[in-house]
């Protein structure tokens, strides 16, 4: 009796900036490059990170992570999320630079699935943003808006900026700083934001600001 000829496996492809693929496909070939820290699916289109600069992202990051993991460290029944995995639909597949979602058995509207990843939309989101041409304020702002994400905040750190969308029937309100310059979370109760304080990197006084808002 003679052997089949054996058949070697397909290399998987690898992941490129620009590559159009369904949720399925792009999974695999992000799992197939470990070397890979950063990629995502938005709206079907591959989008692959490149090294990520100090003053521009890491730095605006970190002080976001601060801010949001005082408050995870307070609030009951919500989750802090840094860079996580997001499934939220066929054709969008995310690493948000944070995140805040409400544990399912207290309402949240996302999951957590068996392979441990976020499934649905989180009730908060933030990402850093170089500038407005980014595709965090196009591209992924639909489709956060789409899966219903309830609250969005963009980073817009070359123009110094900080935008904080909430979803009203179906579309994102820009909110206005209050008289103190501050922004806060219709959803998420006391979470409120000194912008001027942040933006300065003046985070004791992010930090005592937010503070005050748990306190109330």
């Amino acid at each position: 009796m003679s052997r089949g000829k054996q058949v070697e496996a397909k290399p998987v492809p690898v992941l490129e900036s620009g590559d159009r693929l369904s949720r399925v496909e792009f999974e695999k070939r992000y799992h197939g490059m470990p070397h890979v820290k950063k990629a995502e699916l938005v709206e079907g289109v591959v989008y692959v990170a490149s090294p990520v600069r100090m003053g521009k992202h890491a730095n605006p990051h970190a002080r976001v992570i601060t801010w949001l993991g005082v408050y995870e460290a307070i609030a009951p029944s919500v989750t802090l999320g840094d860079n996580a995995t997001v499934r939220l639909d066929s054709k969008n597949e995310v690493q948000p630079d944070a995140l805040l979602r409400l544990d399912e058995a207290a309402g949240g509207q996302s999951r957590i699935s068996e392979d441990d990843y976020i499934e649905g939309a989180p009730e908060l989101i933030v990402e850093i943003a170089a500038s407005t041409a980014s595709y965090d304020l196009h591209d992924k702002l639909r489709a956060y808006r789409r899966n219903e994400v309830r609250e969005y905040l963009v980073w817009v750190v070359l123009e110094e900026e900080f935008r904080w969308y909430v979803l009203d029937e179906g579309e994102y309100r820009q909110q206005e700083p209050d008289a103190a310059g501050c922004l806060s979370s219709p959803f998420f109760p006391g979470l409120v934001l000194d912008v001027k304080a942040l933006l300065a990197g003046e985070m004791g006084q992010v930090l005592t600001r937010l503070q005050v808002g748990l306190g109330s």
